[in-house]
């Protein structure tokens, strides 16, 4: 009979694998059950998760208010001063903002006294001022609160800023 002379295979090391992998799967989940349990003693609770009492959750959802206009079709008109006495003139056609219709619809039941306060204002502005555009920005700044105090005086609600759509000091 014919013997068997093919050397032996060398025994399989699959325990030695197996003993890798479960090593290594341990210490993954070692690793990993540490850093949550930092997380959850440190920051009282899971990213992700909500960790908190319903009644401290509660948060204010804020809707957007696009603004509203308001034009002002007839230009501010009137004679201002310049150094070495000459009269200039200003003329100023504006555009009023709000948050709601109430300030503007306010504004414009009230427009004949607005437009009077606005056009004193103007009218007492320095020629030199309203040549730069920080002059223009504290003009526009003044009218705002000239209208605002108006409003206020009437027991209306606040307009939020007051436009400039042209404006020419000749």
């Amino acid at each position: 009979m014919a013997e068997n002379n093919t050397p032996a295979a060398p025994p399989a090391q699959k325990g030695k694998l197996k003993l890798i992998i479960l090593l290594v799967l341990v210490i993954v989940l070692a690793v990993g059950l540490s850093v949550v349990g930092t997380l959850w003693f440190l920051g009282g609770g899971l990213p992700g998760m909500g960790g908190g009492d319903a009644s401290s959750e509660e948060t204010e959802v804020s809707t957007f208010r696009p603004s509203v206009y308001l034009d002002i079709e007839k230009a501010l008109v009137t004679t201002i001063q310049a150094e070495g006495g000459r009269q200039r003139y200003a003329q100023v056609f504006l555009s009023l903002e709000a948050d709601g219709e109430p300030a503007l619809a306010a504004a414009e039941l009230h427009l004949p006294l607005i437009r009077s306060r606005l056009v004193t204002l103007l009218g007492s502005s320095d020629f030199m001022e309203l040549q730069t555009p920080d002059g223009r920005s504290a003009l526009a700044d003044s009218m705002l609160q000239t209208i605002n105090q108006v409003l206020e005086n009437e027991g209306e609600p606040p307009l939020k800023q007051v436009l400039f759509r042209n404006f020419v000091v000749q």
